[in-house]
Protein backbone atom coordinates (compact mmCIF):
# COMPACT_ATOMS: atom_id res chain seq x y z
CA UNK A 1 0.00 0.00 0.00
CA UNK A 2 1.21 3.40 -0.60
CA UNK A 3 1.68 6.03 1.75
CA UNK A 4 -0.53 8.63 1.45
CA UNK A 5 1.57 11.68 0.80
CA UNK A 6 1.34 15.18 2.42
CA UNK A 7 0.14 17.57 0.13
CA UNK A 8 1.94 20.37 -1.39
CA UNK A 9 -0.99 22.87 0.20
CA UNK A 10 -0.25 22.05 2.93
CA UNK A 11 3.67 22.10 2.81
CA UNK A 12 3.01 25.29 1.93
CA UNK A 13 1.11 26.31 4.31
CA UNK A 14 3.82 27.55 7.00
CA UNK A 15 5.37 29.86 3.86
CA UNK A 16 1.94 31.47 2.98
CA UNK A 17 0.90 32.10 7.02
CA UNK A 18 4.17 33.72 7.60
CA UNK A 19 4.05 36.22 4.43
CA UNK A 20 0.56 36.95 6.01
CA UNK A 21 2.02 38.06 9.76
CA UNK A 22 4.96 39.73 7.75
CA UNK A 23 3.11 42.50 6.40
CA UNK A 24 2.99 46.09 8.01
CA UNK A 25 -0.56 45.40 9.86
CA UNK A 26 0.70 42.71 11.64
CA UNK A 27 3.08 45.33 13.44
CA UNK A 28 -0.31 46.79 14.83
CA UNK A 29 -1.41 45.64 18.27
CA UNK A 30 -4.78 45.98 19.55
CA UNK A 31 -4.43 45.46 23.45
CA UNK A 32 -7.50 44.15 25.04
CA UNK A 33 -7.07 46.88 28.08
CA UNK A 34 -7.23 49.74 25.79
CA UNK A 35 -11.09 48.75 24.76
CA UNK A 36 -12.19 48.21 28.41
CA UNK A 37 -10.91 44.67 29.66
CA UNK A 38 -10.73 44.60 33.50
CA UNK A 39 -8.85 41.07 33.90
CA UNK A 40 -9.72 40.89 37.44
CA UNK A 41 -10.93 37.10 37.06
CA UNK A 42 -14.45 38.67 38.20
CA UNK A 43 -15.86 41.11 35.75
CA UNK A 44 -17.47 39.56 32.28
CA UNK A 45 -14.80 40.94 30.02
CA UNK A 46 -16.57 39.86 26.61
CA UNK A 47 -17.62 43.03 25.06
CA UNK A 48 -13.75 44.70 25.23
CA UNK A 49 -12.26 41.96 24.02
CA UNK A 50 -14.96 41.37 20.75
CA UNK A 51 -14.15 45.33 20.64
CA UNK A 52 -10.45 44.97 20.26
CA UNK A 53 -11.31 41.79 17.92
CA UNK A 54 -13.05 43.91 15.34
CA UNK A 55 -10.82 46.64 15.22
CA UNK A 56 -8.41 44.52 14.75
CA UNK A 57 -10.08 42.31 11.65
CA UNK A 58 -10.95 46.27 9.97
CA UNK A 59 -7.08 46.82 9.91
CA UNK A 60 -6.45 42.85 9.19
CA UNK A 61 -3.21 41.37 7.35
CA UNK A 62 -2.40 39.86 10.88
CA UNK A 63 -3.04 42.63 13.03
CA UNK A 64 -2.55 41.00 16.98
CA UNK A 65 -5.32 41.19 19.18
CA UNK A 66 -3.22 40.93 22.59
CA UNK A 67 -4.79 39.28 25.58
CA UNK A 68 -2.07 40.61 28.03
CA UNK A 69 0.22 38.99 31.10
CA UNK A 70 -0.29 39.29 34.26
CA UNK A 71 -3.78 39.41 34.23
CA UNK A 72 -6.92 36.86 34.30
CA UNK A 73 -10.07 38.04 31.99
CA UNK A 74 -13.41 36.19 32.55
CA UNK A 75 -15.00 35.75 28.67
CA UNK A 76 -17.62 33.82 27.37
CA UNK A 77 -18.60 33.42 23.68
CA UNK A 78 -16.22 35.64 21.36
CA UNK A 79 -16.38 35.74 17.47
CA UNK A 80 -12.92 35.20 16.05
CA UNK A 81 -12.65 36.98 12.69
CA UNK A 82 -10.45 36.59 9.41
CA UNK A 83 -6.64 38.23 9.23
CA UNK A 84 -5.93 38.22 12.70
CA UNK A 85 -3.99 36.93 15.49
CA UNK A 86 -5.24 36.12 18.36
CA UNK A 87 -2.95 36.10 21.05
CA UNK A 88 -2.53 35.12 24.41
CA UNK A 89 0.73 36.35 26.07
CA UNK A 90 2.56 34.15 28.54
CA UNK A 91 1.15 34.59 31.91
CA UNK A 92 -1.92 35.70 30.48
CA UNK A 93 -5.06 33.24 31.07
CA UNK A 94 -8.69 33.53 29.74
CA UNK A 95 -11.11 31.91 32.09
CA UNK A 96 -14.60 31.01 31.03
CA UNK A 97 -18.14 32.37 32.46
CA UNK A 98 -20.47 29.52 34.10
CA UNK A 99 -23.25 31.65 33.17
CA UNK A 100 -25.36 30.31 30.41
CA UNK A 101 -26.82 33.45 29.59
CA UNK A 102 -23.60 34.88 28.93
CA UNK A 103 -23.21 32.55 25.71
CA UNK A 104 -24.48 32.71 22.74
CA UNK A 105 -27.07 29.76 21.09
CA UNK A 106 -23.97 27.56 19.67
CA UNK A 107 -22.35 27.17 23.38
CA UNK A 108 -19.01 27.75 22.15
CA UNK A 109 -16.40 29.80 23.69
CA UNK A 110 -13.80 30.96 21.46
CA UNK A 111 -15.65 30.65 17.71
CA UNK A 112 -15.21 31.84 14.03
CA UNK A 113 -17.11 31.28 10.87
CA UNK A 114 -15.39 30.90 7.25
CA UNK A 115 -12.43 33.50 8.92
CA UNK A 116 -9.51 32.95 6.57
CA UNK A 117 -5.64 33.72 7.65
CA UNK A 118 -6.78 33.12 11.48
CA UNK A 119 -4.43 32.79 14.19
CA UNK A 120 -4.65 31.52 17.38
CA UNK A 121 -0.89 32.19 19.50
CA UNK A 122 0.94 33.01 22.48
CA UNK A 123 2.06 30.98 25.69
CA UNK A 124 -0.65 32.18 27.36
CA UNK A 125 -3.66 29.71 29.16
CA UNK A 126 -7.36 29.32 28.36
CA UNK A 127 -9.35 27.25 31.02
CA UNK A 128 -12.05 25.82 30.99
CA UNK A 129 -13.62 25.37 34.78
CA UNK A 130 -14.84 21.90 34.00
CA UNK A 131 -16.14 20.88 37.37
CA UNK A 132 -18.43 23.95 37.48
CA UNK A 133 -20.53 21.74 34.57
CA UNK A 134 -20.75 18.80 36.71
CA UNK A 135 -23.16 17.80 39.29
CA UNK A 136 -21.11 15.50 41.46
CA UNK A 137 -18.55 12.85 41.40
CA UNK A 138 -19.96 9.50 40.62
CA UNK A 139 -17.26 7.66 42.68
CA UNK A 140 -18.79 4.05 41.78
CA UNK A 141 -18.06 4.38 38.28
CA UNK A 142 -15.43 6.54 38.91
CA UNK A 143 -16.26 10.02 36.76
CA UNK A 144 -17.84 12.92 36.71
CA UNK A 145 -21.79 13.81 36.03
CA UNK A 146 -22.61 16.44 33.90
CA UNK A 147 -25.21 19.40 33.82
CA UNK A 148 -27.89 19.68 31.00
CA UNK A 149 -25.50 22.50 29.22
CA UNK A 150 -21.62 23.18 28.79
CA UNK A 151 -19.81 24.89 26.40
CA UNK A 152 -17.26 23.71 23.75
CA UNK A 153 -13.53 25.65 23.85
CA UNK A 154 -13.50 26.10 20.34
CA UNK A 155 -15.31 25.95 17.47
CA UNK A 156 -13.83 26.76 14.33
CA UNK A 157 -15.91 26.42 11.55
CA UNK A 158 -15.39 26.73 7.75
CA UNK A 159 -11.83 28.45 8.48
CA UNK A 160 -9.04 28.53 5.55
CA UNK A 161 -5.25 29.33 6.32
CA UNK A 162 -6.38 28.48 10.15
CA UNK A 163 -3.00 28.18 12.72
CA UNK A 164 -3.15 27.23 16.52
CA UNK A 165 -0.06 27.56 17.69
CA UNK A 166 1.59 27.34 21.71
CA UNK A 167 -1.43 27.77 23.66
CA UNK A 168 -2.27 25.81 26.59
CA UNK A 169 -6.22 24.97 27.12
CA UNK A 170 -7.34 22.87 29.58
CA UNK A 171 -10.16 22.54 32.52
CA UNK A 172 -12.57 21.83 29.41
CA UNK A 173 -16.17 21.24 30.44
CA UNK A 174 -16.84 19.49 26.59
CA UNK A 175 -14.84 19.07 23.48
CA UNK A 176 -11.72 21.05 23.14
CA UNK A 177 -10.49 22.16 19.75
CA UNK A 178 -13.26 21.53 17.39
CA UNK A 179 -12.75 22.42 14.05
CA UNK A 180 -15.29 22.14 11.72
CA UNK A 181 -15.19 21.96 7.54
CA UNK A 182 -11.57 23.88 8.23
CA UNK A 183 -8.86 23.60 5.46
CA UNK A 184 -5.13 23.93 5.50
CA UNK A 185 -4.66 24.24 9.17
CA UNK A 186 -1.53 23.87 11.40
CA UNK A 187 -1.91 23.26 14.75
CA UNK A 188 1.65 23.37 16.25
CA UNK A 189 3.14 22.92 20.05
CA UNK A 190 -0.06 23.50 21.89
CA UNK A 191 -0.42 21.73 25.63
CA UNK A 192 -3.85 20.53 26.55
CA UNK A 193 -4.54 19.83 30.31
CA UNK A 194 -7.99 18.69 30.78
CA UNK A 195 -9.22 16.19 33.32
CA UNK A 196 -8.77 12.47 32.99
CA UNK A 197 -12.03 11.65 34.73
CA UNK A 198 -14.50 14.79 32.94
CA UNK A 199 -16.21 12.35 30.11
CA UNK A 200 -16.62 14.39 26.58
CA UNK A 201 -13.36 16.57 26.86
CA UNK A 202 -11.54 15.75 23.75
CA UNK A 203 -8.45 16.89 23.29
CA UNK A 204 -8.14 18.24 19.38
CA UNK A 205 -11.09 17.06 16.77
CA UNK A 206 -10.35 18.02 13.14
CA UNK A 207 -14.09 17.37 11.76
CA UNK A 208 -14.44 17.01 8.19
CA UNK A 209 -11.67 19.11 7.45
CA UNK A 210 -8.34 18.80 4.74
CA UNK A 211 -4.66 19.18 5.01
CA UNK A 212 -4.18 19.55 7.94
CA UNK A 213 -0.90 19.32 10.19
CA UNK A 214 -0.47 18.58 13.67
CA UNK A 215 2.78 18.47 15.43
CA UNK A 216 4.68 18.50 18.74
CA UNK A 217 1.05 18.81 20.88
CA UNK A 218 1.02 17.35 24.48
CA UNK A 219 -1.98 16.60 25.70
CA UNK A 220 -4.25 15.00 28.86
CA UNK A 221 -7.80 14.75 28.66
CA UNK A 222 -10.59 12.10 29.62
CA UNK A 223 -11.74 11.76 25.99
CA UNK A 224 -10.14 11.19 23.17
CA UNK A 225 -6.92 12.71 22.72
CA UNK A 226 -6.98 13.21 18.53
CA UNK A 227 -9.92 12.34 17.12
CA UNK A 228 -10.52 12.82 13.01
CA UNK A 229 -14.59 12.35 12.51
CA UNK A 230 -16.87 13.62 10.32
CA UNK A 231 -19.85 14.03 12.11
CA UNK A 232 -23.77 14.71 10.61
CA UNK A 233 -24.32 18.35 9.52
CA UNK A 234 -27.43 19.80 7.98
CA UNK A 235 -24.38 21.49 5.09
CA UNK A 236 -22.33 19.12 3.55
CA UNK A 237 -18.58 19.69 4.65
CA UNK A 238 -17.19 17.18 2.67
CA UNK A 239 -14.72 14.13 3.88
CA UNK A 240 -11.90 14.55 6.11
CA UNK A 241 -8.87 13.75 4.20
CA UNK A 242 -4.82 14.92 3.69
CA UNK A 243 -3.98 14.65 7.60
CA UNK A 244 -0.89 14.25 9.27
CA UNK A 245 0.00 13.97 12.99
CA UNK A 246 3.24 13.88 14.31
CA UNK A 247 5.84 14.06 17.34
CA UNK A 248 2.64 14.32 19.46
CA UNK A 249 2.47 12.77 23.71
CA UNK A 250 -1.08 11.93 24.95
CA UNK A 251 -2.45 10.58 28.12
CA UNK A 252 -6.42 9.61 27.87
CA UNK A 253 -9.53 7.39 29.38
CA UNK A 254 -10.51 7.04 25.70
CA UNK A 255 -8.52 6.53 22.71
CA UNK A 256 -5.40 8.07 21.85
CA UNK A 257 -5.39 8.27 18.48
CA UNK A 258 -8.89 7.33 16.41
CA UNK A 259 -10.44 8.20 13.28
CA UNK A 260 -14.55 8.10 14.03
CA UNK A 261 -16.86 7.12 15.45
CA UNK A 262 -18.92 9.71 13.25
CA UNK A 263 -18.00 8.53 9.52
CA UNK A 264 -21.40 10.09 7.80
CA UNK A 265 -18.49 10.69 4.92
CA UNK A 266 -15.25 9.48 3.60
CA UNK A 267 -11.81 9.62 5.85
CA UNK A 268 -8.68 9.39 3.94
CA UNK A 269 -5.42 9.87 3.56
CA UNK A 270 -4.40 10.29 7.35
CA UNK A 271 -0.76 9.21 9.03
CA UNK A 272 -0.08 8.96 12.45
CA UNK A 273 3.77 9.11 13.32
CA UNK A 274 6.58 9.20 15.69
CA UNK A 275 3.92 9.55 18.71
CA UNK A 276 3.55 8.28 22.30
CA UNK A 277 0.25 7.39 23.84
CA UNK A 278 1.07 7.18 27.51
CA UNK A 279 -2.19 5.63 29.17
CA UNK A 280 -5.49 4.81 26.77
CA UNK A 281 -8.29 2.63 26.61
CA UNK A 282 -7.74 1.95 22.94
CA UNK A 283 -4.36 2.56 21.37
CA UNK A 284 -5.17 2.97 18.00
CA UNK A 285 -8.61 3.01 16.64
CA UNK A 286 -10.77 3.45 13.81
CA UNK A 287 -14.58 3.23 14.69
CA UNK A 288 -16.77 3.21 11.39
CA UNK A 289 -20.62 3.13 12.00
CA UNK A 290 -21.76 4.89 9.55
CA UNK A 291 -21.79 5.46 5.74
CA UNK A 292 -18.84 7.19 4.59
CA UNK A 293 -15.67 4.81 3.84
CA UNK A 294 -12.32 4.97 6.05
CA UNK A 295 -9.29 4.49 3.39
CA UNK A 296 -5.41 4.64 2.82
CA UNK A 297 -4.41 5.00 6.70
CA UNK A 298 -1.10 5.39 8.01
CA UNK A 299 -0.28 4.35 11.76
CA UNK A 300 3.43 4.18 12.45
CA UNK A 301 6.94 4.75 14.52
CA UNK A 302 4.50 4.72 17.92
CA UNK A 303 4.30 3.63 21.68
CA UNK A 304 1.36 2.73 23.37
CA UNK A 305 -0.44 1.59 26.47
CA UNK A 306 -3.73 0.32 26.63
CA UNK A 307 -5.67 -0.43 29.43
CA UNK A 308 -9.47 -0.94 31.14
CA UNK A 309 -11.13 1.63 33.41
CA UNK A 310 -15.01 1.64 35.15
CA UNK A 311 -17.74 0.28 32.91
CA UNK A 312 -18.74 3.72 31.63
CA UNK A 313 -16.05 4.48 29.82
CA UNK A 314 -15.69 3.51 26.14
CA UNK A 315 -13.13 1.04 25.07
CA UNK A 316 -11.96 -2.24 27.13
CA UNK A 317 -8.36 -1.86 26.80
CA UNK A 318 -7.72 -2.94 23.36
CA UNK A 319 -4.01 -2.41 22.16
CA UNK A 320 -5.90 -1.82 18.78
CA UNK A 321 -9.22 -1.42 17.34
CA UNK A 322 -10.47 -1.55 14.03
CA UNK A 323 -13.53 -1.95 14.02
CA UNK A 324 -16.88 -1.58 11.02
CA UNK A 325 -20.23 -2.41 12.80
CA UNK A 326 -23.76 -0.46 12.06
CA UNK A 327 -24.62 1.95 14.41
CA UNK A 328 -28.82 1.66 13.09
CA UNK A 329 -30.51 -0.79 10.83
CA UNK A 330 -31.48 2.58 9.30
CA UNK A 331 -28.00 3.89 8.47
CA UNK A 332 -25.96 1.92 6.03
CA UNK A 333 -22.23 1.28 6.73
CA UNK A 334 -19.08 2.11 4.54
CA UNK A 335 -15.94 0.19 4.42
CA UNK A 336 -12.37 0.29 5.92
CA UNK A 337 -9.84 -0.65 3.43
CA UNK A 338 -5.92 0.17 2.87
CA UNK A 339 -4.08 0.03 6.45
CA UNK A 340 -0.77 -0.13 7.15
CA UNK A 341 0.43 -0.15 10.84
CA UNK A 342 4.14 0.08 10.87
CA UNK A 343 6.75 -0.09 13.88
CA UNK A 344 4.50 0.07 16.61
CA UNK A 345 5.42 -1.55 20.50
CA UNK A 346 2.79 -1.42 23.03
CA UNK A 347 1.39 -2.44 26.36
CA UNK A 348 -2.12 -3.81 26.82
CA UNK A 349 -4.79 -5.50 28.68
CA UNK A 350 -6.80 -6.76 25.67
CA UNK A 351 -6.40 -7.96 22.02
CA UNK A 352 -5.27 -6.14 18.25
CA UNK A 353 -8.68 -6.44 16.87
CA UNK A 354 -10.18 -6.23 13.29
CA UNK A 355 -13.58 -6.95 13.65
CA UNK A 356 -16.10 -6.56 10.84
CA UNK A 357 -19.41 -7.00 12.54
CA UNK A 358 -20.63 -8.97 8.94
CA UNK A 359 -18.30 -9.64 5.89
CA UNK A 360 -17.05 -7.33 2.92
CA UNK A 361 -16.03 -4.13 5.41
CA UNK A 362 -13.21 -4.53 6.28
CA UNK A 363 -9.93 -5.50 4.29
CA UNK A 364 -6.03 -4.86 3.14
CA UNK A 365 -5.32 -4.22 6.50
CA UNK A 366 -1.72 -4.68 6.73
CA UNK A 367 0.84 -4.89 10.72
CA UNK A 368 4.53 -4.69 9.92
CA UNK A 369 6.89 -4.53 13.10
CA UNK A 370 3.69 -4.12 15.52
CA UNK A 371 5.01 -6.04 18.76
CA UNK A 372 2.59 -6.09 22.22
CA UNK A 373 3.04 -7.67 24.97
CA UNK A 374 -0.55 -8.33 27.26
CA UNK A 375 -0.72 -8.61 30.70
CA UNK A 376 -3.37 -7.17 33.23
CA UNK A 377 -2.66 -5.22 36.22
CA UNK A 378 -6.13 -3.00 36.36
CA UNK A 379 -9.12 -4.25 38.88
CA UNK A 380 -11.98 -4.26 36.17
CA UNK A 381 -13.66 -7.19 34.85
CA UNK A 382 -11.98 -8.48 31.58
CA UNK A 383 -13.10 -10.86 28.88
CA UNK A 384 -15.00 -8.61 26.90
CA UNK A 385 -14.68 -6.56 23.77
CA UNK A 386 -16.39 -2.90 23.48
CA UNK A 387 -18.54 -2.60 19.98
CA UNK A 388 -19.76 0.78 20.60
CA UNK A 389 -21.87 2.58 19.59
CA UNK A 390 -24.49 0.32 17.75
CA UNK A 391 -27.87 -0.37 18.32
CA UNK A 392 -28.00 -3.22 16.00
CA UNK A 393 -25.15 -5.65 17.86
CA UNK A 394 -24.31 -6.52 20.84
CA UNK A 395 -22.36 -3.41 23.06
CA UNK A 396 -20.12 -5.35 25.05
CA UNK A 397 -19.47 -8.52 24.27
CA UNK A 398 -18.40 -10.99 26.19
CA UNK A 399 -14.44 -12.97 24.06
CA UNK A 400 -11.82 -14.31 24.93
CA UNK A 401 -8.85 -12.50 24.46
CA UNK A 402 -5.98 -13.56 22.11
CA UNK A 403 -2.89 -11.31 20.95
CA UNK A 404 -4.42 -10.77 17.54
CA UNK A 405 -8.12 -11.08 17.05
CA UNK A 406 -9.22 -10.93 13.47
CA UNK A 407 -13.09 -11.08 12.45
CA UNK A 408 -14.60 -10.98 8.71
CA UNK A 409 -11.73 -9.13 7.22
CA UNK A 410 -10.43 -9.53 3.51
CA UNK A 411 -7.00 -9.11 2.89
CA UNK A 412 -4.72 -9.03 6.23
CA UNK A 413 -1.09 -9.48 6.45
CA UNK A 414 1.39 -9.68 9.59
CA UNK A 415 4.32 -9.35 8.95
CA UNK A 416 7.58 -9.51 11.43
CA UNK A 417 4.86 -9.05 14.13
CA UNK A 418 5.70 -10.07 17.61
CA UNK A 419 3.22 -11.17 20.75
CA UNK A 420 4.43 -12.02 24.45
CA UNK A 421 2.68 -12.01 27.43
CA UNK A 422 3.21 -10.74 31.23
CA UNK A 423 3.08 -12.51 34.46
CA UNK A 424 -0.49 -12.23 35.33
CA UNK A 425 -2.49 -14.15 32.84
CA UNK A 426 -6.34 -14.73 33.16
CA UNK A 427 -7.51 -17.81 31.83
CA UNK A 428 -9.84 -15.53 29.20
CA UNK A 429 -6.15 -14.92 27.30
CA UNK A 430 -5.49 -17.37 25.14
CA UNK A 431 -3.85 -17.56 21.40
CA UNK A 432 -1.51 -15.65 19.83
CA UNK A 433 -3.54 -14.87 16.71
CA UNK A 434 -7.40 -16.42 16.30
CA UNK A 435 -8.91 -15.70 12.83
CA UNK A 436 -12.34 -16.19 11.99
CA UNK A 437 -13.77 -15.51 8.26
CA UNK A 438 -10.75 -14.02 6.99
CA UNK A 439 -9.73 -14.68 4.19
CA UNK A 440 -5.82 -13.89 1.98
CA UNK A 441 -4.52 -13.70 5.87
CA UNK A 442 -0.71 -13.70 5.05
CA UNK A 443 1.86 -14.49 7.85
CA UNK A 444 5.47 -13.74 7.56
CA UNK A 445 7.50 -14.31 10.40
CA UNK A 446 5.05 -14.28 13.08
CA UNK A 447 6.25 -14.97 16.54
CA UNK A 448 4.12 -15.53 19.45
CA UNK A 449 2.70 -18.46 21.31
CA UNK A 450 -0.16 -18.70 23.42
CA UNK A 451 -0.48 -17.17 26.62
CA UNK A 452 -1.33 -21.02 28.24
CA UNK A 453 0.67 -23.13 25.83
CA UNK A 454 -0.34 -26.09 28.02
CA UNK A 455 -4.08 -25.69 26.71
CA UNK A 456 -4.05 -23.59 24.06
CA UNK A 457 -2.63 -23.65 20.07
CA UNK A 458 -0.53 -20.13 19.44
CA UNK A 459 -2.42 -20.16 16.01
CA UNK A 460 -6.14 -20.84 15.30
CA UNK A 461 -8.07 -20.23 12.04
CA UNK A 462 -11.78 -21.00 11.40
Amino acid sequence: MKSPQLPVALVALGLSLTLVLSSSAADKVFNILDYGARGDATTLDTAAIQKAIDAAHAVGGGARVLIPKGRTFLTSTLELRANIDFHIQGGAELVISTNRADYASDGGVLTALNAENLTISGKGKFMGRALSFMTGYDAKDEWWLFKEWRPKMFILTGCTNLVVRDITFGDAPEWGLHMLGCHKVLVDGIKVRNHLDVPNCDGIDPDHCTDVLIKNCDIVCGDDAIVIKNTRQTKDYGPSANIRVQDCVMETQDSGLKLGTETTSDIRDIIFERCEIKSSCRGLTIQLRDEGSVSNIVFRDIKFTSRYHSDPWWGRGEAISFTAIQRTNSIPLGKIQNVLVQNVTGLAENSIRVYGAEPGHIENIRFENVAVKFNRWTKYKGGLFDNRPTKVYETILIHNNPGFALHNAVDVTLRDCRVSWGGNLPDYFTHALEAENVTGLKLTRFKGEAAHSDRDAAIIVR
